[in-house]
């Protein structure tokens, strides 16, 4: 069993509000993490996507009403949409009778629908965590590698041996385009999905180019954009959006996209071991998203990530504006010597961040060149994670 560190967040949010939102992709620990929070408050727990509790809640507002003194918890809350405006009244109605915190914690693996219906009816009572798969936080530095390459949801990482991790991506994958999405309401060919999916996996970490991916699929623009929003609702794809400063340059507009689980990508392409993967073009790439995600998991709350890139050349792979204004650096490089390209230093002279970085494979920590250090990713992200 591996203790997540957003354990303390979700607990913390109870104390400080009536309701908590946990949303997450499928399979990613949200009700055992639920589960683990329930040992230590009275509590009701109840699966939406069964039959048996849906019927419990034929009247919401009399069955919940019967549990106000106990933590009640919510699985797969966006099959039942209609639930909000009933939480909303015992949720005011709590408040008159005290702080009323802590009464809720609602599990979703599909944000486009939990966050519209609560937005409409819980401003102001709920709180939102994210709960993202496993990082090198959670399972140390020595497991960097086996992170990567199978991903960070627990099935795929704890498996017994890179096969076996591998199939259970597969049926993953499958589930999801077979049975989740179309519960969601889009009516798309799963084919159709997963050639998308899967072209995106190929071109990880690269520019958008709606364009060309709509000629691959045999679609218009507007049809790409909106599998584009389906997957970044489902928490599934990640938009890394160009930062806007008037630095006097021609600066790039179109985002970057990654698959936010390396392990995801690496299945969709048919990669099933390390060697297969550094043999594959999509190595730097996958290793960039992976780095990536590993440090805005570890990021404080309202920091704002982008990248840089001008027309001249002038790049840098991650910002990071922190609290307060400040800016961090971050270039990521995948082998054991990193080298920093001339864009890099462009980029930091147009910028002029607090702080720079290159992550590498390795695990010394020095300076590369003047404000610069080489840092491995465990001790980055150990570093952004303390930033006060």
């Amino acid at each position: 069993m591996i203790v997540r560190r957003f354990l303390k967040t979700v607990s913390q949010r109870l104390g400080q509000f009536p309701a908590v939102a946990l949303l997450g992709p499928r399979q990613v620990g949200k009700t055992t993490l639920a589960q683990m929070i329930s040992r230590s408050h009275p509590s009701v727990y109840l699966d939406l996507e069964a039959v048996a509790d849906r019927e419990k809640l034929s009247d919401a507002v009399h069955y919940l009403s019967s549990h106000e003194d106990k933590l009640v918890i919510l699985d797969e809350v966006q099959h039942m949409p209609e639930l909000f405006q009933a939480l909303r009244g015992l949720i005011d109605g709590g408040k008159r009778k005290g702080p009323g915190n802590g009464r809720f914690l609602l599990l979703g693996s599909a944000s486009i629908e939990l966050l519209k219906q609560s937005g409409e009816s819980l401003a102001g009572r709920i709180a939102y965590t994210e709960l993202c798969p496993l990082d090198i936080a959670e399972v140390g530095n020595e497991h960097q590698d086996v992170l990567w390459i199978r991903g960070g949801f627990p099935d795929s990482f704890l498996s017994t041996d890179d096969e076996s991790s591998a199939t259970w991506r597969h049926n993953f994958i499958r589930t999801y385009l077979e049975r989740d999405i179309p519960q969601l309401g889009p009516r798309i060919p799963s084919e159709t999905l997963r050639r998308f999916w899967t072209m995106l996996a190929h071109t990880q970490g690269t520019l958008l180019n709606t364009a060309e991916i709509a000629r691959g699929l045999g679609v218009d623009g507007k049809t790409v954009s909106r599998y584009l929003d389906l997957l970044v609702d489902l928490l599934l794809l990640r938009r890394l959006t160009p930062m806007h400063r008037n630095v006097g340059k021609r600066l790039v507009k179109s985002p970057k996209v990654f698959i936010r689980d390396s392990g995801l990508v690496h299945t969709l392409l048919g990669l099933d071991d390390r060697e297969e993967v550094l043999g594959h073009p999509v190595a730097g790439g996958s290793w960039e998203g992976f780095v990536i995600e590993n440090i805005l998991r570890s990021a404080p709350e309202r920091t704002v990530p982008s990248f840089y890139r001008t027309a001249a050349g002038a790049e840098i792979d991650l910002l990071l504006e922190m609290p307060k204004n400040e800016l961090w650096a971050i270039e990521i490089k995948r082998g054991l010597a990193p080298r920093l390209q001339r864009g890099f230093h462009h980029a930091r002279e147009d910028l002029r961040p607090a702080r720079s970085f290159v992550v590498y494979s390795g695990t010394e920590r020095y300076a590369k060149t003047e404000g610069v250090e080489a840092i491995s990713l465990g001790e980055l992200c150990e570093e952004v994670r303390t930033k006060r």
